[in-house]
């Protein structure tokens, strides 16, 4: 269901005719439509948006409408245009005080005005602020709200240039037993490294879990070779492997839930961490397998610097969809995240973080938001400011990683994490979450693999699964990628009909 479509039919209701859609609940068959109306409105005005309303519930479902009365104040707009720039837009809330922004109510409506200096204004319009400040103002106040800018001058300091830090582990890999080993081309391994660790550049160690993938595929000169995916229950692995000949049917014999070791390097292609498998083996991790925990700092008893709020999906999501989301996905917790980086952090120097973006899915609805930009004191490579469209005057006030991580950390206690190439997000937030003490140790489901396992795509970048599924998104942004890899995840979810292994 759009809610746009079903306020348009709302709206032309005498009483609601500037109505908001503030939130739609849904118990057993029964959907109730809560709207907030700034007009006088009349049994009869309810009546006929109930009749509106059964127009976009199923077959089968009830609807029911309830009416608010709230007329906007200008000082209540005030305070959710500042909260949404905090939000939404740290690195310009933290030069936008709540002095610099003010609202005027006009009976239908308003505007606010934002006092901003030609660098802030800029930052705004680049990344189209004041047209998504004024949505949220129209999706959540009465009438209709424009925003705009009221120029003030300010002063502001130069970025200098600074020495990347030397990426540097702070714990050692953790291993664990293999049993039930059993050779296909190689001598026997006793221990397997958690793949979750294998975030820098070794050699000769192997990893062993769970086939959740495996295609066999043909180089350009006609050589088999194996794409294949195991996970281990702290993340997932995926790599190519090329058999010997004289144990090729041995390796065409190995089917997803199998469990095996691959032992190989993890090494540098392309800039990006790379495992290349030289030998497959039977083998599994010990039975009733629980990851080991690291000590960390406590969960920060507050946030800091990035709050969370509210977010769901109501204009693409499926509302009433035929299927029935599992049990384990509904009664699990998620934070599907993204990152943007200065870079792949090769060469043993790890990049910079500049943006966090994530959202949390409970009941299996996505609930929360947590996104900010990050302060980087080296100017922004070329190459990433074309890609991300994020520019070094976006990042000046923005919040630093320090204090990011730790709420970041707070805003993931109690939840599985999920991304697409999701351990290429992980070595980072692990790397500066172990540097201030906190440990991201929580298990990763990674939506690369789930969709190799589950669709049969040309590849599996997220653009390419997010049309798939006819999702449409703003590429290359924190936020939104994690937003719509979380649509995506829930897909594939209801897809399988439960968690993968």
């Amino acid at each position: 269901m759009r809610s746009e479509e079903f306020l348009e039919a709302v709206r032309g209701v005498e009483g609601l005719k500037r109505a908001v859609l503030k939130k739609i609940e849904v118990e057993g068959t029964s959907v109730t439509f809560h709207l907030v109306t700034d007009l006088t409105y009349s049994a009869e005005d309810i009546a006929q948006a109930k009749r509106a309303a059964e127009k976009f519930v199923p077959a089968g479902f009830t609807a029911q409408v309830k009416v608010l009365k709230s007329v906007p104040s200008a000082e209540g707009v005030r305070r959710a245009a500042l909260e949404f720039l905090r939000t939404r837009y740290p690195a310009v809330a933290a030069f936008v005080s709540p002095d610099d922004v003010e609202a005027e109510c006009d009976g239908h409506g308003g505007r606010v005005y934002i006092g901003a200096d030609e660098a802030e204004q800029a930052m705004l319009l680049s990344d189209h602020a004041v047209d998504a400040l004024a949505a949220e103002l129209n999706k959540n106040f009465c009438g209709g709200w424009l925003a705009e800018f009221r120029f003030r001058q300010k002063e502001r300091g130069e970025i200098e240039p600074a020495v990347l830090p030397p990426a540097e582990r702070v714990l050692a890999p953790r291993t664990f037993a293999v049993e039930n080993f059993s050779p296909i081309d190689g001598a026997e391994v006793k221990r397997a490294v958690y793949i979750a660790d294998l975030e820098k550049e070794m050699q000769n160690v192997t990893a062993c879990g769970a086939v959740s993938y495996i295609e066999e595929r043909l180089t350009k000169n006609g050589k088999p070779y194996f794409s294949v995916t195991i996970s281990d229950g702290t993340g997932a692995l995926r790599c190519a492997y090329f058999s010997k000949k004289v144990t090729l049917e041995k390796v065409r014999a190995v089917k997803a839930g199998d469990c095996i070791c691959l032992t190989g390097d993890n090494e540098l292609f392309n800039g990006a961490l790379s495992f290349r498998a030289r030998q497959m083996d039977f083998g599994a991790p010990p039975e009733n397998f629980v990851p080991e925990a690291r000590p960390s700092r406590p969960v920060p008893p507050q946030y800091r610097v990035v709050f969370p709020s509210p977010a769901s999906d109501l204009v693409q999501g499926d509302l009433f969809g035929s299927k029935k989301l599992p049990e384990d996905f509904v009664r699990g917790k998620f934070v599907v995240f993204d990152l943007e980086t200065t870079g792949l952090s090769e060469g043993g120097v790890m990049d910079r973080i500049i943006e966090v973006g994530a959202v949390k899915i409970e009941g299996g609805q996505i609930c929360e938001k947590f996104s900010t930009f990050v302060a980087c004191p080296t100017r922004l490579p070329e190459k990433i400011v074309e890609l991300t469209g994020i520019t070094d005057a976006m990042l000046v006030g923005a919040p630093e990683i320090k204090d990011v991580i730790a709420d970041f950390f707070k805003f993931c206690d109690g939840s599985t994490l999920v991304g697409h190439n999701v351990q290429f997000d992980c070595k980072f937030i692990r790397y500066y979450g172990e540097k201030e003490g906190y440990l991201f140790s929580q298990r990763a489901y990674d939506t690369v693999t789930f969709a190799q396992e589950m669709l049969r795509l040309s590849n599996y970048k997220l653009n390419t699964v997010a049309d798939y599924f006819g999702f449409n998104f703003n590429h290359h942004r924190a936020y939104d990628d994690a937003f719509v890899t979380a649509k995506i995840f829930t897909e594939l979810v209801k897809m399988k009909g439960r968690l993968p292994r």
